[in-house]
């Protein structure tokens, strides 16, 4: 089963390992620091055009950055 929550988490994480600030991100995606800061809190869902530009921007696979969350318990 999807889990959304950990998307997000996986996201943030992401992020965080490669030292990129949420303003970087969310310029990538076109859209607010603000609008970002719920995709990473699950509060906001990604289309999959926004899903590939930020997978694109972080520099991993789709499939990698959903390996957690597909995998999740």
């Amino acid at each position: 089963m999807f889990n959304g929550k950990a998307l997000a988490a996986a996201i943030r994480q992401r992020r965080l390992q490669l030292n990129y600030s949420q303003d970087y991100i969310a310029y990538k995606l076109n859209m607010s620091q603000n609008a970002y800061s719920k995709v990473e809190l699950g509060f906001t869902a990604l289309t999959l055009d926004r899903f590939i530009l930020l997978c694109d921007a972080m520099e991993i696979d789709m499939r990698d950055m959903l390996k957690p969350v597909l995998y999740a318990a």
